[in-house]
């Protein structure tokens, strides 16, 4: 009885291994199966993504296939669409269907992830064909040449901000050839102001700019930096202020107000405070200084926020909760509004200013320590 149990035991223990075996092979089948079959549907995966994002998404646009291959109406239909700069390749794909060119934006958001499109499609407008597949649509995207472009810099960029957006503008210049002449400006046709080894950052003037996409980036930068003498020309700002800051320093100043409010009316009376500190002796204590020392990390962005009191004593010349006066250099590129606030401060008795607590994006002011306090939010 006991041999005819044990060899039951062992027929039992030996199908068990087998079928581990069948399940692991079948796994392992699985495994290389499903990237192959994804590859004869859709083309080589892009390099770019781990072994483990190459069978998610391979698998993904298998079960999607329907959506990507087939159209989404009948007839030719040709429908205008635009594509902004830095625009997320989510934000795209969910406008793509919600105008009826394709039949599912988190198909084709997948696709576009699976092939490493996800970073190349270019900002512009388009006129799409929903008798097009997503998969065609994806690859007009790419391929919608124009001579010119339209590039933006938002207020209060710093250089390496846009720096990025060049990845997806169109323009044929790189982030790093854009980033070493902002930082040795070699080769350019610059105001005095600029002169003596300093570097762009601070002068790249934020707005619309519609650019020949073959431009260098000794020109984009000149581009930027010709908008920048302009401005300040033709809105007849002194480039010998009477503030008791030189006219680069004052550009400094009007760097950090820009990155402290996004509210134009209150820049004036911001200023004042830090002209106030700066008369007095006291620290700026401003955190865009901090934030800009700090620089990319994957987690907050370029602008980290909140900043936490280990933050405040990083080492750097930027860092004002340390030094005294002015860092050594523009933090961002600040706006016209900015500019003026700095040349031409209100004057007030104020020496702090802390958000509001209503959310409002504005800020509350102070003449005393003990009323900065009061002013926190409860």
């Amino acid at each position: 009885m006991r041999k005819e149990l044990n060899r039951q035991k062992t027929k039992n223990s030996i199908l068990n291994l087998v079928l581990v075996g069948l399940l692991v092979i079948a796994c392992f089948m699985i495994w290389i199966l499903i990237p192959r079959l994804a590859a004869d549907e859709f083309g080589v995966v892009s390099p770019a993504l781990t072994s483990v994002q190459k069978w998610t998404y391979s698998a993904k646009l298998l079960t999607e296939r329907n959506d990507l291959l087939s159209a989404n109406c009948f007839l030719p239909t040709q429908t205008k669409f635009t594509v902004e700069m830095g625009e997320s390749v989510t934000s795209l794909s969910q406008k793509l269907e919600q105008s009826g060119i394709i039949r599912n934006g988190n198909s084709f958001r997948n696709y576009l992830i699976y092939k490493g499109l996800d970073t190349q499609i270019l900002a512009s407008d388009y006129s799409l064909d929903c008798s097009k597949t997503a998969v065609e649509i994806a690859s007009q995207l790419q391929n919608n040449y124009q001579e010119s472009v339209l590039f933006v810099i938002l207020p209060g960029w710093r250089a390496e901000e846009i720096a990025a957006a060049l990845a997806t503008s169109g323009l044929d210049v790189s982030s790093d050839d854009f980033l070493k002449i902002v930082n040795n400006p070699v080769g350019m046709n610059l105001p005095e102001y600029l002169s003596g080894g300093r570097t762009l950052e601070g002068f790249l003037y934020p707005g619309e700019y519609t650019i020949d996409r073959n431009v260098t980036a000794v020109e984009l930068a000149q581009i930027f930096v010709d908008r920048f003498v302009d401005e300040m020309k033709n809105n007849s700002i002194n480039l010998n202020p009477q503030n008791g800051l030189d006219f680069y320093q004052t550009i400094i100043l009007s760097s950090i107000i820009q990155r402290e409010s996004y509210n134009g009316s209150e820049r004036p009376l911001i200023a004042s405070v830090f002209y106030n500190r700066l008369a007095s002796g006291m620290k700026l204590e401003t955190d865009p200084t901090v934030q800009y020392a700090l620089g990319f990390n994957q987690s907050w962005g370029w602008w980290k926020s909140p900043l936490s009191s280990d933050d405040l004593l990083v080492n750097s010349p930027f860092n004002t909760y340390q030094i005294n006066g002015l860092p050594p250099s523009p933090i961002s590129n600040p706006d016209l509004s900015s500019i003026e606030a700095a040349e031409n401060p209100e004057t007030s008795n104020y020496f702090f200013f802390r958000s509001s607590c209503d959310g409002s994006g504005t800020h509350e002011f102070a003449t005393t320590l003990e009323e900065q306090i009061a002013n926190a939010c409860k």
